[in-house]
């Protein structure tokens, strides 16, 4: 059990660093349980909501507001298994990223080291061919292009582009580590490195960094997971998981 010393809204705003309206909103949106009421009408806050606002914060950290929100909700609102099932699919998304970047590595390396493959024909592909072999639409080469991913040459008199091996590469390039939630300005660094030294040196290092980011957003996760534990155990003990609060 939470211990039952009154609590005042500015001492919780106090202990997360936010603002006393943000104490308000946490309790209206079901993020805290709700607060008892003194005969003046101020709210009148415990423990249980000084654990409940500290287990919050720990989760929105890793998990971001879209999922800690409504962890937090369920669970003040006794559906234990509902708050239980979106923190598995935050992990299971947190899953698929790694799986996706390890695919991504292994194919972007493959890319990165081989010359360019011979096209079709010779004479270089016009931009429906490129987009057929890659399976993308032309509207997508022209958004890379916009971007300054893709640089292809334009043809003499009419104008057209003239995609050359090393182009389409570029391209095939571009489509997987799009496909790895990639921004344009995370994918230019690799294409210019390959463009000008012959290196997967920005490639090596952008996977590297993407990695890096995903082991310390689980370390987080599996911080704000062990404080959630803490409070459902404190729920538990208060009566709160089987009935709700609301």
């Amino acid at each position: 059990m939470s211990d039952e010393r009154r609590l005042r809204p500015v001492d919780l705003a106090r202990l997360a660093g936010v603002s006393t309206q943000q104490i308000r909103n946490y309790e209206d949106a079901g993020v805290l349980p709700p607060a008892a009421r003194t005969a003046s009408g101020y709210r009148a806050f415990t423990g249980l909501h000084r654990r409940a606002l500290l287990a919050y914060r720990t989760l929105l950290r890793g998990y971001g507001p879209v999922t800690a929100a409504p962890v937090m909700q369920a669970l003040h609102a006794g559906d234990v298994p509902g708050a239980l099932a979106l923190v598995d699919a935050a992990h299971a998304a947190l899953h698929e990223e790694r799986v996706s970047l390890r695919a991504a590595s292994e194919a972007l390396e493959l890319l990165a080291v081989e010359p360019p493959a011979p096209l079709p024909r010779s004479g270089g592909l016009r931009i429906g061919e490129v987009a057929a072999l890659l399976g993308v639409r032309t509207s997508a080469l022209r958004v890379w292009e916009g971007a300054g991913l893709l640089a292809p040459r334009r043809e003499r008199g009419t104008g057209y582009r003239v995609y050359e091996p090393a182009d389409v590469r570029d391209a095939r390039l571009v489509q997987t580590l799009r496909r790895s939630h990639y921004l344009f300005d995370q994918i230019r660094p690799v294409l210019e490195g390959l463009r000008k030294e012959g290196s997967s040196d920005a490639l090596r290092a952008a996977i590297a960094a993407r990695g890096q980011a995903l082991t310390a957003r689980s370390r987080v996760m599996i911080e704000g997971a062990g404080a959630l534990h803490s409070y459902l155990d404190l729920l538990t003990g208060a009566g709160i998981e089987d009935s709700g609060v609301n």
